[in-house]
């Protein structure tokens, strides 16, 4: 990209920028936070999370000293819970290794849970003004159509090619208002479908507009089928009529939310078997399945489910044991209902958390 044309794209930026909140105030922690919630996730659906999470752990050192249950329960809703618990781990350690302040250099940023190349990149030219390339989404469609590429953007010598690109056009100064031009660019006006091309900046050096290939622009291998998996969750009570939750490994999908426990059906088991399985695996405990309450559908990233939740009846813990074990859970508790909006669930187990609503509703 040549001077005029980055001339061409700050003059653009400047007048169509949105006003988003860590623009306004592009300290380190706020635009850390800002790049870590925008991973997979749209600006329009971050920006009241972000003013949450920010009235909540207003500074590194309180994300630091808070409680992961409390940092999940103000994350739940924005999904891709890892980065949650990446955000959190990695507070901790700029406390203990950094006297509290986030390092500058891409070099040691990247030493942090949760922070590739690009949110590195990102951190360290928009908050600290350092020369450093970023590729996401948005740019890496920019990218692919100014040059008109061809190449599968999901193979890495397609990426290598691609930062070295990001890398040797950026300018001498102002790298990070350059990197953010990109990113609005792609985002307001180099869409992946039906492009703005006539209110591009940059069409003057677009290849893929001149051959009229946009749609096409940037390529990629077809994807394989969406694999689907039912999977059967208990509504257990005890005679106190509480509902037993248990706690997700930190390590897995989900880490750290609390969920109705049960598990992914196996072959050809049914729901009901299924779940007194998972049961006996997950918690070492026995239960009298009942009702089927309601059947809920989510997407993941690279799966579907089906999730099917059952009345249970709570018989008591396999021998040797007197109460629930967390065989396969961290943890695992006794709550009533209307205590259930103190812990953090995935969306799936909030609907049918919503569904209990409803039914307790039509009972009163």
């Amino acid at each position: 990209m040549n001077d005029d044309a980055i001339t061409s794209l700050l003059r653009w930026y400047r007048a169509n920028r949105a006003d988003l909140p860590w623009r306004r105030d592009p300290s380190p922690y706020q635009v850390w936070l800002s790049e870590v919630m925008l991973q997979q996730t749209r600006v329009d659906t971050v920006i009241p999370y972000y003013h949450r999470f920010l009235a909540a752990f207003p500074s590194i050192a309180a994300l630091a000293d808070a409680p992961l249950d409390a940092v999940l329960k103000r994350w739940e809703g924005l999904g891709y819970y890892s980065r949650a618990r990446n955000l959190h781990r990695a507070a901790g350690l700029v406390i203990a290794e950094y006297d509290g302040a986030l390092p500058s250099e891409v070099d040691d940023l990247l030493k942090l849970p949760g922070i590739g190349r690009y949110t590195a990149g990102a951190i360290a030219s928009i908050a600290f003004g350092r020369r450093a390339p970023i590729l996401d989404g948005n740019v890496i469609r920019v990218y692919t159509r100014l040059l008109d590429m061809p190449d599968d953007i999901s193979q890495s010598a397609t990426k290598t090619r691609l930062w070295r690109i990001a890398a040797e056009w950026l300018p001498a100064q102002g790298a990070g208002e350059y990197n953010q031009a990109l990113m609005e660019l792609g985002r307001l006006v180099c869409r992946p479908r039906n492009p703005r091309c006539a209110d591009c900046p940059l069409r003057a050096s677009c290849r893929a507009c001149a051959a009229g290939t946009q749609a096409a622009r940037p390529a990629r291998a077809a994807r394989a089928a969406t694999p689907h998996f039912d999977v059967a969750a208990g509504l257990i009570r005890d005679e106190k009529g509480r509902l037993l939750i248990a706690q997700r490994p930190l390590d897995g999908l989900l880490g750290g939310l609390w969920e109705f426990p049960g598990g992914k059906r196996e072959g050809r088991e049914s729901l009901v078997d299924c779940l007194r399985r998972e049961l006996r695996e997950e918690l070492a405990i026995e239960v009298e399945v009942g009702q089927h309450v309601v059947m809920v559908k989510h997407a993941f990233t690279h799966f579907k489910i089906t999730l099917h939740a059952f009345d249970c009846r709570y018989l008591g813990a396999l021998p040797p044991y007197s109460e629930p074990q967390a065989l396969e859970a961290l943890d695992w508790a006794w709550a009533c209902e209307r205590e259930l909006g103190r812990y953090s669930f995935g969306k799936a187990d909030r609907l049918v958390i919503a569904e209990l609503a409803r039914r307790r509703g039509t009972l009163l």
